[in-house]
């Protein structure tokens, strides 16, 4: 972690009629943190996400992003911001390079950085034979990889990541957790879900929610230690059990 708040929230909530998905959750993430957003379904993580990345206005409470208002500058965040969601965002429908040049050209990167990028990023995943390759072809894992450095493709300073290792195997799952660090290494905040609570071992913190409330975050060692457990999984079914809501 390189320091520096990029993600702050206080008492932030959301309420749909009667029914309150998020509770006054606060927390800072820092740049460079990699911070998991755990919680079973139906506990509120997806809502916060969309509050935090601007498409739903929070009901009350405070939370700047990236350094802007999520209130007033919603424009700014998703400039300062990647997202990349369960069904990875990408177009089945174009090739690769289609794909990369689109969201290039939606994220407003100029041409000619477009093209420099572009070179690396296909280098980096080793895709130079796949660039006419329609997405659909690809298989699920690299899909996956594709979608996260196309999110990254603007460089943002924080990239949000809704549950994105969903049934793919884990090999698979670990090599997308090696882009995962190197973009953390970058001093990039990295925010994920996750439903696998092995990965909240790679977290620098997690946090667990239950019926919209954070109900816990720190360390994992620190978490486990509180809990006396020698897992995130037992942290989880520990805290989780209570939880009144579901699917």
């Amino acid at each position: 972690m390189t320091g520096g708040i990029t993600i702050h929230a206080k008492g932030l909530t959301k309420r749909f009629g009667a029914f309150t998905a998020v509770n006054a959750i606060g927390l800072d993430v820092s740049a460079g943190e990699i911070f998991g957003f755990l919680g079973a379904n139906g506990a509120g993580k997806t809502t916060a996400i969309k509050m935090f990345i601007g498409l739903l206005k929070p009901t009350e409470g405070e939370a700047r992003v990236a350094g802007f208002d999520v209130y007033r500058q919603s424009e700014e965040v998703k400039k300062n911001i990647g997202y990349m969601g369960q069904r990875f965002s990408l177009y089945n429908d174009l090739s690769v390079m289609e794909n990369i040049q689109f969201y290039g050209g939606m994220y407003g990167v100029p041409a000619a950085e477009l093209k420099a990028r572009t070179a690396a990023l296909v280098d980096d995943l080793g895709l130079k034979d796949q660039l006419n390759t329609r997405l659909r072809s690809l298989p699920l894992g690299w899909k996956q990889k594709l979608a996260f450095s196309v999110a990254m493709i603007h460089e943002p300073k924080i990239i949000f990541l809704d549950e994105p290792t969903g049934g793919v195997d884990p090999v698979t799952r670990r090599q997308f957790w090696e882009l995962i660090y190197a973009a953390s290494a970058k001093g990039v905040t990295v925010f994920v879900t996750t439903h696998y609570m092995d990965e909240a071992e790679y977290c620098h913190r997690a946090s667990i929610m239950v019926d919209g409330v954070m109900a816990a975050c720190d360390t994992p060692a620190a978490l486990k230690e509180q809990f006396k457990v020698k897992t995130m999984e037992e942290v989880f079914y520990q805290l989780a059990r209570s939880a009144k809501r579901g699917d």
